[in-house]
């Protein structure tokens, strides 16, 4: 974890350090965890994994039906109207 204090006096160096031997850096302000930080590759990696377990889902929902063939304005009123 870093420090808000450390930050502002060490700036990016203090984050290179930390990401150099962790994947994600948090930092914290006023002693309560409020920021992470990470590499691009990383993020980017988590992203596509989000991706993939959301195309997964779909794939689920597919295959058990449930799913809707009308349109988005009949779908979104069957939404509200439940």
């Amino acid at each position: 974890m870093i420090t808000a204090n450390d930050l502002k006096t060490k700036g990016i160096a203090c984050l290179e350090e930390s990401l150099s031997i962790q994947p994600e850096v948090v930092i914290t302000v006023r002693g309560k965890e409020s920021f992470v930080v990470m590499k691009m590759a990383h993020y980017h990696y988590l992203r596509e994994m989000e991706l993939e377990a959301a195309f997964y889902e779909t794939q689920q929902d597919v295959a058990a039906g449930r799913f809707s063939k009308n349109s988005i304005e009949e779908h979104v009123n069957e939404l509200f109207d439940e």
